[in-house]
């Protein structure tokens, strides 16, 4: 809009809660419009309407509460002082109302036809009327779609600082004079905090049409021609890494539900206009919406507004805004692909992602698939055909089993969506509605680095010299208490723990956080002795916790542990809750110790048997090198942490852990000879989830310092677990006593 505007229309929004520079933060619904004309060409003032919304009363039985608030509302209206007073049921209903009646006193003046809005700011246009007719799903009229700010226009003439502007300062400066009672008295401007009363609405339309005609007279003649805009819908498009962009246009949302899109990411922030292409979620590293989502607005002024929206609601969930920065925009949705980029060029489509496809899916395959032969109704053709489909694969050309499609409106894309799981060749197909965003952050992931890093160095130059001795032992004398309430305080757990408070070192309550500072659901405890921490877990584990703030109570797992394991977690690490070495997963491990044993089982020495002593002194592992080197055949590296049971903890990596295969043996040699001296007897060696035979068990073994007398495999039935028929022991030859030393002589097997 170039040319001047006939009428000036002057708006003033209240809400039900705060007011001022606080107006919309709430959350709080629209409760009143007020405006007033001003005709530019003849520089005459209109009417002032109010315009105020009533709520429904549906309940029979509050028809007398409805009475009472409809007098009050006649004695409110009487008092505000506006010249006509109109009433709504809904906001819907008053936004139609209030655009029937712009229309009206524009065409009754007949002086022009072309009229805008102007407000105190960007508040009540930005962070009232459009949110919440988002929210409510409200189709909002033309008219709210452009408005002049009368600060902008202000400032024009009068450089000062927006956010201390307002109605107010700006009669003062124009020094116009306001009939009594005086507003800038020594009160000063109203309550932010509080609701804007009726009759100081009024009297800030008056005063804001009388600054309309002040910039429009001599000797400003101010022209109303650049008014601010309001994007009707979110623009998709693409982002290149090279593109700069400033911190400063940038927020981060947190909380959102994982079926949200970029559109329920423009509808939240309804008001503001995202740039182009601006909405990207966040995808964490299986490839799945973590619920973050990064926005990147036109202007530092909409980044300023958005961060007033910190926890307004998505239906039901609460939405954290944060501010971010360009780097952090580019890393979600920049791309450098010229494919991607050509995918993501056609404009006004919907995108659909299929997950677990066939590697050997072909484009005809996914056409058929959504557009089959002999059901014509529920077919949805891809737009653009073969065009329309993208495929994810690795830098070296292999799928990856995901594919992008376009649609050419909403309703083939609901269409397409409907046919989630169903199968293409021998899979089924995941489908989810996507974003263009979301496009760039997978092909970047999967085109930029290998999901699963490079392996770590070979096993032998990892390997310390300590790592085949036994751990050392841990004394257990504290707990950890797993699947705390998130609303648990010290209190709770004090009051859980019961007559073991007295057993609580001074300040050995450890709470555990997330990444992002909120309770995860564990605790450790500081005991005074390993048989007190033995005696709590065995009594408490699994019993109930309540919780004194909040209604939420749970069943709580409590675990013994060692001082280090509890200062892995707390420095940062986190700790497996099973244990990948064996091929059956067990239910009650923890990565620390398991829950107390109610059977007498084989148990870890910690619980009930005596240490033993290391099988092999620092002396006698050094002499088993050179050969052990000698006998790897293929050595795989080793991850972090011992891989003994249950002394040392195992980190969770957010790639595949590598496992040390069983030294091998040559097939050339019979046996290999061993240290003849031992300063320490032999010792026991307890290897869970064993799925060798005896065969394998002694091929395995070659190479280790074992004891002369015959080697014991325990069947599975001895634990407490089905045999299958096996013979409970089975005796492994002896070793062959010689000068050199004793040898195994693999020809007995």
């Amino acid at each position: 809009m170039t040319a001047q505007v006939d009428y000036v229309v002057v708006l003033c929004a209240a809400t039900s809660g705060a007011s001022g520079e606080l107006l919309g933060s709430d959350e709080k619904e629209l409760a009143r419009l007020l405006w007033q004309q001003v005709d530019v060409n003849n520089n005459k003032l209109g009417k002032v309407n109010e315009l105020v919304i009533k709520p429904e009363v549906s309940d029979v039985a509050d028809e007398k509460k409805e009475e009472d608030a409809a007098e009050d509302l006649v004695e409110e209206e009487n008092a505000s002082g506006a010249d006509c007073v109109f009433t709504a049921k809904s906001l819907e209903a008053a936004l139609n109302m209030f655009h029937l009646q712009l229309t009206n006193e524009v065409n009754s003046a007949g002086a022009g036809t072309s009229a805008c809005l102007c407000t105190d700011g960007q508040l009540p246009i930005r962070q009232v009327i459009h949110p919440e007719a988002a929210s409510k799903s409200i189709l909002v009229p033309d008219c709210f779609y452009s408005f002049f700010d009368l600060r902008k226009e202000f400032r024009t003439y009068f450089p000062s600082d927006l956010s201390s502007l307002d109605v107010y300062a700006m009669v003062e400066s124009l020094s116009i004079p306001v009939e009594a009672p005086a507003i800038c008295d020594s009160l000063g401007a109203p309550d932010p905090l509080a609701t804007l009363p009726p009759e100081v609405a009024v009297r800030q339309v008056q005063m804001m049409a009388k600054i309309v005609l002040c910039l429009l007279s001599e000797p400003l003649r101010h022209t109303f021609s650049e008014p601010e805009r309001v994007n009707e819908k979110f623009e998709t498009g693409t982002c290149s890494k090279m593109e700069k962009v400033s911190d400063g246009t940038v927020i981060r949302a947190r909380g959102l539900p994982w079926q949200s899109s970029d559109q329920d990411i423009a509808r939240f922030f309804s008001g503001l206009n995202i740039a182009k292409g601006g909405a990207a979620l966040c995808l964490n590293a299986q490839g799945r919406r973590n619920g973050e989502a990064l926005v990147r607005f036109v202007s530092e002024e909409h980044r300023d507004l958005a961060l007033q929206r910190h926890k307004h609601h998505m239906g039901n969930r609460y939405i954290e805004v944060y501010k971010a920065t360009g780097e952090d925009f580019l890393k979600i949705a920049g791309g450098t692909s010229n494919e991607v980029a050509i995918f993501l060029s056609r404009e006004d489509q919907i995108i659909v992602r299929m997950r677990g496809l066939p590697f050997t899916a072909t484009h005809e395959q996914v056409l058929a698939f959504f557009s089959p032969g002999d059901a014509l109704k529920d077919a949805c053709p891809v737009s653009g055909g073969r065009d329309g489909i993208l495929f994810v694969r690795y830098p070296d050309g292999r799928p990856t089993g995901d594919a992008f499609v376009l649609f050419a409106c909403d309703e083939h894309a609901q269409c397409a969506l409907r046919k989630h799981k169903e199968i293409l060749g021998r899979r089924y197909i995941e489908l989810f509605k996507s974003t263009a965003a979301e496009v760039q952050q997978v092909l970047n992931r999967y085109s930029s680095a290998p999901l699963i890093p490079v392996a770590p160095a070979p096993l032998l130059s990892v390997l310390p010299a300590v790592s085949l001795l036994p751990p050392p032992i841990l004394v257990r004398d504290c707990l950890r208490l797993r699947g705390l309430p998130y609303s648990a305080s010290i209190e709770d757990i004090l009051n859980f723990l019961g007559e073991f408070t007295h057993n609580i070192r001074p300040h050995g309550v450890h709470m555990v956080l997330n990444q992002q500072g909120r309770p995860s659901g564990d605790c450790f405890i500081q005991m005074s002795s390993a048989e007190r921490a033995l005696l709590a877990s065995q009594q408490l584990h699994k019993h109930v916790m309540s919780c004194q703030h909040g209604p939420n109570s749970r069943y709580v797992e409590v675990f013994p542990c060692s001082a280090e394991e509890m200062g892995l977690v707390l420095m940062g690490g986190s700790l497996s809750h099973s244990h990948t070495h064996t091929h059956s997963r067990n239910r009650s491990g923890t990565g620390l110790s398991p829950p107390p044993c109610k059977s007498r089982r084989l148990s870890p020495p910690s619980y009930s048997f005596t240490p033993t002593p290391p099988v092999l002194p620092t002396e006698g592992a050094a002499g088993l090198y050179p050969p052990l080197g000698q006998v790897l055949l293929a050595p795989r590296p080793l991850p972090p942490g011992h891989a003994y049971y249950p002394s040392s903890a195992q980190l969770y990596m957010n790639y595949a852990a590598y496992y040390p295969s069983p030294p091998g043996s040559p097939t050339t040699v019979g046996f290999f000879p061993s240290p003849s001296a031992l300063s320490s007897p032999g010792g026991l060696m307890r290897m869970p989830g064993l799925t060798y035979n005896s065969k394998d068990l002694i091929n395995a073994m070659q190479g280790y310092q074992t004891a002369v007398e015959p080697v014991s495999v325990l069947s599975s039935s001895l634990i407490g677990q089905a045999g299958g028929g096996e013979p409970p022991v089975v005796s492994l030859p002896a070793l062959v006593s010689k000068p050199a030393g004793h040898y195994l002589d693999l020809s007995l097997l």
